[in-house]
């Protein structure tokens, strides 16, 4: 990998550009300075993947997480299609007034968006009601009209409709899907579907020549594009593209098609003449830096400059691709939190940004109230606080857009990110490929979805509320134990929302634009499956697992339950949804399932452990998951939830008590996260989560209050392993090195006994019982988890009591020099 100047990078811009960290030591912490806490800074905002956000132009507010933008011919109006929580909605935005006026509700939506020929009705995705909805639109006003069910055609089909696009020569839809993977025709005059054509994967977005004698389909799913003969209604080719091709746009003479490949850094560049891609345009701020960036929307302005929405970078990067086949990079503007669409009005000169989650994280005034009407629902929800934007920015003069530039370099962490020096030489302190001398085995373990207040509110040392913690000391013992027999941190935040991200960005360092774009549809209950852990290919990201990254620099590896299955194959053992994981995975150990106790787990893996340690082959890494903090509510007969979390406690007691009286102690080290931290309340921030690092090597007695987050703890994971970044997150996160002294301690961890009953099992007349085994817990998260955080709460203090919101802010701080990789 080519190294980096940690003071300036010299950018694709063609401008070198030195960064400016003024303000970012502003901020202090109860506990000491130069400590970040969760909030604003005065001109910016930290967000949770480590980037500052400071958006160009005015910003317009429209409804949750909107993925689509759509402008009418007179330029008048801009509609986006909003598919966040709560509910899924159409804003109607006047661009003069730069309000929106209106918000219509929709059953179900998702990206497309189509005007017909006079922009008297726009067609809307109906979702997986796998239909099209049919708006009447006159005067900036959105009325339904009609709709067309596709699915009436094919009734065993699950359809999911995504792109659509409107074939003025024919008076026809083109509809494409992403779960039944066809392009259908669809007759407007007599709302019949007339032609059906099957594709090799998941569709994203459709888009039509000017001359409408072909159509383009990109084939999210298959890293392809599909050219369509619409006259003949056939398939001439598939074009090769990056991976997660999704948004396009079509040059005036028909003669290029320019498309962004969301899981990598690129957008191609097709010649619809030769039908191949002749160029890739790399979005990222360096060749050098790993995937992460996202480019997902494009515009093009006269055939002469293109615009990439960077969603994951927070920027558009803008193109002089004039000259055929030599395009140059010109500059860079910032914008919201991951913008989705791009489009570009003619008459006034100006840019129209989509940000899917808005300018900032949100605070929530109002408590829950889960019985509430849906929208009351989901109120402090965390998947509903993305609040979207549009951005309007006049295009930027020369001056100016350089100015934009230098601003998004100094947004971006691992431009400005500084190497410390933490005193310690037991773990490298950047990514050299040099693994550590003294750490020879890595255990990392995942449980689910607590706060940090809720397990160590009750800890004095530490920045704690005691009255959120409702799985307090007498709980969790060992895991109070060993935050302070070893070193508390207080200021970690999990990099995800929820547990379909969570489980991605904590084994990715990343969730693909698939995740982030599907999740919020599943979880408000608009269609959709749980395929966030393997087996659904569109789902990984194309830099990989960590354990691609282990296995890949020739380091041994074994999983135990995590991308594993619920159900047992015919030998009956389990199997990981994953083909090179399955590979690797324990056979005995369960995945998520909360009939099996995480203390029969432990025993599994133990038995495992023991016959790896008389052989002398426990790997170098090994991934663990104690599933079981999750719990079951109160339905009767089920585990209580403080029993649940009991168990949990004890088997991680048990395993940290056996690893540590081991042989291998002495050159081992045991992670311990939890996926996402979205079940509970916490008072600095609802991402606050707890974190548990236990080695010889780490300082007993000690409180961290560095700012520390998920990817920190993949990236301390690669440092000790010699391995490189995944992406640009890892690659910019803090490393957990202020807790690590050269001086070991070899002094073993002794588990403690639990100090409730284990066994305790939900009364009939627990809160919650009835609604609890209503509840679909199956699976993480098929639940209405406002609903559940509080049934939990109550169960626990007593059916008056009243749960404290969470707080929600933007966290994650921000680096200052960048990485010598």
């Amino acid at each position: 990998m080519k190294k980096f100047n940690r003071l300036l990078i010299k950018s694709f811009v063609a401008v070198s550009i030195l960064i400016s960290t003024s303000g970012c030591d502003n901020y202090k912490s109860n506990f000491g300075n130069n400590i970040n806490l969760p909030g604003k800074y005065s001109g910016f905002t930290l967000l949770p993947n480590g980037w500052k956000l400071t958006p160009a132009g005015s910003q317009i507010g429209v409804g949750n997480t909107p993925l689509n933008l759509i402008v009418s011919n007179d330029e008048k109006y801009a509609i986006t299609s909003n598919s966040g929580l709560p509910i899924n909605t159409l804003s109607v935005v006047d661009l003069s007034s730069l309000k929106e006026i209106q918000r219509v509700i929709i059953n179900k939506t998702w990206i497309g968006l189509a005007f017909n020929e006079d922009n008297t009705k726009l067609f809307s995705s109906g979702g997986y009601n796998d239909l099209v909805y049919i708006y009447n639109f006159n005067e900036g006003k959105l009325q339904l009209k009609d709709s067309i069910l596709i699915k009436k055609d094919y009734p065993k089909e699950i359809i999911s409709v995504s792109g659509i696009a409107y074939w003025k020569e024919k008076n026809f839809l083109l509809v494409v899907s992403k779960e039944s993977n066809s392009l259908y025709f669809v007759n407007l005059k007599n709302k019949q579907t007339v032609k059906k054509i099957p594709l090799k994967g998941k569709c994203y977005d459709v888009i039509i020549n000017h001359s409408g004698k072909f159509a383009y389909v990109s084939v999210w799913e298959k890293a392809s594009v599909a050219e369509i003969d619409l006259n003949k209604m056939v398939v001439t080719k598939f074009i090769s593209v990056g991976n997660h091709p999704c948004n396009m746009e079509i040059s005036g003479d028909d003669k290029r098609l320019f498309v962004t490949n969301a899981n990598n850094n690129t957008t191609s560049v097709i010649d619809l003449i030769k039908k191949k891609e002749t160029e890739k345009l790399l979005s990222a701020l360096s060749p050098a830096v790993p995937m992460g960036s996202t480019p997902n929307a494009v515009t093009l302005i006269a055939d002469s400059i293109l615009i990439i929405a960077n969603a994951d970078n927070n920027y558009l990067a803008l193109f002089d691709v004039s000259k055929i086949n030599n395009s140059n990079s010109i500059g860079l503007i910032p914008v919201g939190w991951y913008p989705t669409s791009v489009k570009y009005l003619k008459k006034s000169k100006k840019i129209l940004v989509a940000n899917a989650k808005g300018i900032s994280s949100k605070a929530n005034p109002k408590g829950p109230n889960p019985f509430g009407e849906i929208e009351r629902k989901y109120t402090d929800y965390i998947g509903s606080l993305f609040y979207g934007t549009v951005s309007v920015i006049n295009f930027p003069a020369q001056a100016e857009l350089s100015d934009y530039s230098q601003q998004v370099y100094s947004n971006t962490p691992y431009v400005s990110k500084e190497v410390k020096d933490y005193s310690q030489s037991v773990i490298p302190a950047k990514h050299n490929f040099n693994a550590s001398e003294k750490i020879k085995y890595v255990f990392y373990i995942i449980k689910e979805n607590r706060t940090y207040d809720q397990i160590f509110g009750d800890i004095e040392a530490g920045n704690g509320d005691t009255s959120i913690c409702i799985f307090g000391r007498k709980i969790t013992p060992n895991q109070h134990k060993l935050a302070e027999e070893f070193t508390l941190y207080d200021n970690f935040y999990v990099d995800a929302e929820v547990s379909a991200d969570g489980h991605n960005w904590s084994t990715a360092a990343y969730a693909t634009d698939y995740v982030e774009k599907t999740w919020p549809v599943l979880y408000g209950d608009g269609g959709g499956s749980y395929d966030y852990e393997g087996g659904v290919p569109i789902a990984a990201p194309t830099s990989g697992y960590i354990w691609n990254n282990v296995l890949d620099h020739k380091k041994s590896f074994r999983n135990y339950g995590e991308f594993v299955g619920w159900n047992k194959d015919k030998n009956g053992n389990y199997f990981a949804r994953d083909s090179v994981l399955n590979l690797f995975t324990c056979p005995k150990f369960p995945g998520f399932n909360l009939d099996i106790s995480d203390i029969d787990r432990y025993k599994i893996w133990a038995a495992d452990f023991d016959s790896l340690l008389q052989n002398n082959s426990v790997p170098n890494f090994s991934l663990i998951r104690l599933p079981n903090d999750h719990t079951w509510g109160t339905e009767k007969d089920k585990l209580s939830p403080d029993a649940y979390v009991a168990q949990n406690d004890y088997a991680l007691g048990l395993i940290v008590d056996k690893i540590s009286h081991s042989k291998i102690w002495p050159q081992s080290i045991i992670f311990v996260v939890e996926d996402d931290a979205q079940s509970g309340s916490d008072h600095i921030d609802a991402h606050r989560s707890t974190l548990l690092v236990v080695s010889p090597f780490i300082k007993r007695n000690f409180v961290d209050h560095n700012m520390y987050s998920t990817s920190s703890v993949l990236k301390t994971m690669e440092l000790i392993l010699g391995l490189p970044p995944m992406t640009q997150f890892d690659l910019s996160a803090e490393p957990i090195l202020n807790s690590i002294t050269d001086s070991a301690d070899l002094k073993e961890f002794n588990r403690l006994l639990p100090e409730i009953d284990l066994n305790k099992k939900n009364l009939a007349d627990a809160y919650g019982s009835k609604r609890s085994s209503e509840l679909n817990l199956t699976r993480e998260d098929a639940i209405p988890d406002i609903e559940f955080n509080e049934i939990i709460w109550k169960a626990i203090k007593g059916k008056n009591s009243v749960m404290p919101v969470p707080v929600r802010s933007a966290f994650v701080k921000v680096q200052k020099h960048i990485d010598d990789d």
